[in-house]
């Protein structure tokens, strides 16, 4: 048992160091926004949903400065994509708006 504790942790390690990928920086994250051309198809419900995992791949780039916003944002358009229509409540738009404008704050 002792002779697979050091395999253990050196697999652990490896895999720990590998599991994160370099984030851009802040200015390569406005930039890379910017040109962001997602465009969702399908109704409402598949558009969320899509939205969601594309928001998801960005804040997962990105600086964490947009990052957190992009993340909020994600979550918000995986509770609509949950919902039977995919339609986002007054208080979801409104809170998407307020992470939009997080985002906005940062990259001046």
């Amino acid at each position: 048992m002792k002779k697979l504790l050091p395999a253990v942790v050196i697999a652990g390690v490896l895999l720990a160091g590998c599991a994160g990928s370099p984030r851009m920086s802040v200015e390569e994250s406005c930039k890379f926004l910017q040109g962001d051309t997602f465009k969702p198809t399908g109704n409402q419900q598949q558009q969320a949903d899509q939205i969601a995992k594309h928001y998801q791949e960005v804040a997962d780039k990105v600086a964490q400065d947009v990052a957190d916003p992009i993340q909020k944002m994600a979550d918000i358009m995986k509770q609509v994509a949950g919902t039977s229509l995919g339609n986002k409540s007054a208080e979801q738009t409104a809170e998407l708006a307020r992470q939009n404008n997080r985002i906005g704050e940062v990259c001046k």
